[in-house]
């Protein structure tokens, strides 16, 4: 994967599109990924909550973060229209999706429903 983004805790990673099939679609394990944007408030509320995933769900999950702004390729090939949107892929395929603000509870009971 791509090296940690400056804002997110080690454990989230940045992704982007040259590397998105590698690091999401290719992948072992599950990963989610948060699409995202610096000029989207609710962004930023959500933030703390994929660090809080990618310690949590550590032996199940990774979770990197895609700039919606700067990776067009992969936020239209999977149709993402708003913000924040989390997109869970296991086996190169996308099994789940949230779009918008959820609660640390909100996100638990997500995760836990498809992990």
């Amino acid at each position: 994967m791509v090296s940690p983004s400056d804002t997110a805790s080690p454990a989230v990673v940045e992704l982007d599109d040259a590397g998105f099939d590698r690091d999401v679609l290719q992948a072992p394990e599950a990963i989610l990924v948060d699409v995202w944007a610096a000029w989207c408030g609710p962004c930023r509320l959500i933030s703390p909550l994929m660090d809080w995933a990618a310690t949590t769900y550590a032996d199940r999950l990774r979770v990197g973060k895609l700039e919606a702004d700067a990776n067009p390729l992969t936020r239209d090939a999977y149709g993402v229209h708003g913000l924040p949107t989390l997109l869970l892929f296991r086996g190169g395929q996308e099994i789940a999706r949230h779009e918008g603000v959820l609660s640390q509870a909100q996100l638990k009971a997500f995760l836990d429903a498809h992990l």
